[in-house]
């Protein structure tokens, strides 16, 4: 593989940490809010999810402000053109997303007046107004944008192991963990 065509490992760092939680809180969610679950098992993953959040939201604008300063690698000449607008709309699809969830999960929190045990004990500083109006429009678009958010996970998954099992074009191991990287 060409380290010219390898992101740097901070940018692999930020991939595979955020992938990492993102993957983490999909199933948390998904358990927290089922019918009928005992609030001694509600209440920690409520703390995990809500907590987490603020880490991916940290961690995704780092990455964002990382990628500006710092350009991708080209993707290798193989990768037909219509297959690199998809690959970047997805890219910029998903840190939208990711954004939109993690500043909504957190709205929905802090607007709702519930605590965000972590961040609150070292003195993080409540960015959203106590509102139940806001923290309801907040709820709202953080489940609307779970459904995309899930499809373009899936989709990039999909086309990463595409590559990596099928093409065997490099374009996987640009961002594989432990690579090489300049």
């Amino acid at each position: 593989m060409n380290p010219t065509l390898t992101y740097k490992p901070l940018a692999r760092f930020f991939h595979w940490v955020t992938a990492i939680l993102v993957l983490l809180t999909i199933p948390v969610a998904i358990a927290m809010l089922r019918p009928g679950i005992e609030r001694s098992l509600q209440d920690p993953l409520f703390l995990f999810h809500k907590n987490i959040g603020v880490v991916i939201l940290i961690l995704v604008a780092l990455r964002l402000a990382y990628r500006l300063l710092n350009p991708p690698p080209p993707l290798p000449a193989s990768v037909p053109h219509m297959q690199r607008i998809v690959a970047e709309v997805t890219h910029w699809l998903l840190y939208g997303l990711l954004l939109g969830m993690a500043i909504s999960g957190y709205i929905r929190v802090t607007a709702g007046g519930f605590p965000l045990e972590v961040f609150d004990s070292l003195g993080f500083p409540r960015l959203a107004p106590r509102s139940d109006s806001l923290a309801e429009t907040a709820k709202q678009i953080h489940a609307t944008l779970r459904i995309p958010l899930i499809g373009l996970i899936i989709l990039h998954i999909g086309a990463a192991l595409y590559h990596a099992l099928v093409k065997r074009d490099g374009v996987f191991q640009r961002m594989a963990p432990g690579r090489g990287g300049v």
